[in-house]
């Protein structure tokens, strides 16, 4: 019995020796997986970063991602390389951005058709802000209203005139419905009490075109991609919706001095997928709003309409939380259904 109580306390004493080592490995394991993520973290990026562009390329998001590439790769040592993935109102772009390694290899430009399409497309194959990670806010974008050269008007008010003596005859453009200048006008509309007609195209380019050659008399656009045809004389720009008058435009008169209280901003920032460590997130932050602060940078914008706005990451995501429900009512308040 002596003999047998021994056995059992050195086999007992084997095991008790083999959990601990197999505690011991596990703690090891788990140590060392945490040491490979800090490095993995430590070293990024360690090799060309993607950033996605969920648009066609020479537009807006598209010109504001490349005066910001060439920076980041001067500040990380690595290429930034950009990606234009267009199609399905921004929606197959952000959806690869979606389901790449979170690794912050992978980056994307975001508009205020994000914001919107969190209404308008329900059956996207995302929701912005749970699978997505905000970075950095670039700035604050504002659009134009102008009409073609031959219509007879020079103002808003005497646009207003025009629509209400003809309720349903004039027409505008816009790059598709839900885009922010469907929404701008729809807005506008709903404002100054009128009823006129939207003409969707695919892409802002044909809508300008459109507007351009008279074929559709008017429509709200991105300023400095309106600026060409602006100074060509083949479209007349009425009014800007931003809080000011625009340094672009600075003889053109805000859309809210005649409809009070109409305004629409829009915004460029960058996003990455939701699991990203949160250091790579916070170096990226804090690149970019150093990058917003030269006065080349400063310039470079407002050349192009814009205004730079660093915040920090937890400022810019609740400007798209509330961006979201603005724009949720505001396509609410133009009856455009969700698809």
């Amino acid at each position: 019995m002596v003999a047998s109580a021994l056995t059992r306390r050195g086999r007992n004493k084997k095991m008790i020796n083999r959990r601990s080592g197999l505690a011991v490995l596990a703690g090891l394991t788990t140590v060392g997986i945490g040491l490979h993520t800090a490095q993995a973290q430590t070293n990024w990026p360690n090799r060309p970063v993607r950033f996605i562009i969920p648009f066609a390329a020479s537009g807006g998001a598209d010109t504001f991602t490349r005066l910001l590439t060439e920076p980041l790769a001067e500040a990380f040592g690595q290429p930034f390389i950009v990606e234009n993935r267009p199609g399905g109102g921004g929606v197959i772009g952000t959806d690869a951005v979606v389901k790449s390694a979170p690794d912050g290899h992978t980056l994307m430009m975001l508009t205020v058709t994000h914001t919107a399409n969190e209404t308008l497309l329900p059956n996207r194959p995302y929701v912005l802000m749970r699978d997505m990670a905000p970075v950095a806010c670039l700035n604050r974008t504002y659009q134009v209203l102008v009409v073609n050269s031959d219509l007879p008007v020079r103002s808003v008010a005497e646009l207003i005139a025009m629509a209400q003596a003809s309720p349903g005859k004039l027409d505008y453009a816009s790059s598709g419905p839900g885009t922010p200048y469907h929404i701008a006008f729809e807005v506008f509309r709903h404002a100054a009490g009128i009823t006129v007609q939207h003409i969707p195209f695919r892409l802002s380019g044909d809508a300008r075109n459109a507007v351009a050659a008279g074929t559709v008399p008017m429509m709200f656009d991105g300023i400095s991609t309106m600026m060409p045809l602006i100074e060509s004389g083949r479209v007349r720009p009425l009014a800007t919706t931003g809080p000011v008058r625009s340094r672009l435009l600075p003889n053109l008169p805000t859309v809210a001095e005649t409809v009070p209280g109409y305004e629409q901003v829009g915004f460029n920032g960058v996003m990455a997928p939701a699991a990203t460590p949160r250091p790579v997130v916070e170096k990226l932050n804090a690149a970019i709003n150093q990058i917003l602060a030269r006065p080349s940078t400063v310039e470079a914008f407002g050349r192009l309409g814009a205004e730079i706005a660093p915040m920090s990451i937890v400022e810019f995501e609740a400007l798209l939380r509330a961006d979201i429900a603005k724009r949720r009512e505001w396509i609410r308040l133009a009856g455009i259904q969700p698809e």
